[in-house]
């Protein structure tokens, strides 16, 4: 059994139990990812059954996303692993909107993605992907800019929040899209063990390191200034 944490937007979290079960919960309530995100691991582990001593690895979103709230994901999952003894892996949180949008639309082959997310001061998140054999991969970002500057084509599939904050630069919603999909605009952390699955088997290493992207707003004042008698 694997947990999967993201705390990049939403706080949510997954257990994946074998190659066909899931079963994740989303808490979407702003600024509460420290309060949210034990009990909601607590009660998913309640309703299977489980006890957090069954976890054999921590997949964890490594972002792009706001300092707070992405710390929280992330030095929860290293402390259950170092409690556990158990391994602690990274994905960045852009790639499970992605591999939705690979799993869930029945797009073609090759058909070339574009995530964005909302980064707060009239900027977004992006990254780029390419639909193959049923999965994403990522072709460029991740990175941060104005809307009107993130690198696009006319073939783009465009998903993510950010495209709803600015459907004047992003376009309508892509009717190759599944409306309602819950995975298509906030990280399923299922999909992120998935693809963590994957790329360990393909021999990645993927170390749980924050994509931040930014300096945090929240940086040491400087030195006192000498002032003059």
């Amino acid at each position: 059994m694997h947990l999967g944490i993201d705390t990049s937007g939403a706080v949510a979290a997954s257990l994946v139990l074998d190659a066909d079960t899931a079963d994740t919960l989303v808490d979407d309530e702003p600024r509460r990812h420290a309060e949210m995100l034990t009990p909601l691991v607590t009660e998913l582990l309640a309703r299977r059954g489980r006890s957090v001593r069954d976890v054999e690895s921590v997949v964890v979103g490594t972002g792009p996303a706001p300092f707070t709230g992405l710390r929280v994901g992330l030095v929860t999952a290293r402390v259950l692993g170092l409690a556990l003894g158990v391994p602690v892996h990274g994905v960045p949180s852009l790639d499970a909107l992605a591999e939705a949008a690979a799993r869930f639309a029945g797009l073609d082959e090759g058909t070339p993605l574009l995530v964005v997310t909302d980064a707060r001061r009239r900027e977004v998140y992006w990254s780029r992907y390419e639909v193959r054999d049923g999965v994403a991969l990522p072709t460029g970002g991740p990175d941060v800019a104005a809307p009107a500057d993130v690198p696009r084509t006319p073939e783009d599939v465009v998903l993510g929040a950010g495209r709803d904050l600015y459907p004047q630069v992003f376009g309508d919603a892509d009717p190759r899209l599944p409306q309602g999909t819950p995975a298509l605009r906030s990280p399923d952390p299922s999909l992120l063990v998935r693809i963590a699955q994957r790329r360990l088997a393909a021999g990645q290493e993927l170390p749980a390191d924050p994509l931040y992207l930014r300096r945090p707003d929240a940086v040491p004042p400087a030195g006192a200034k000498r002032v003059l008698a």
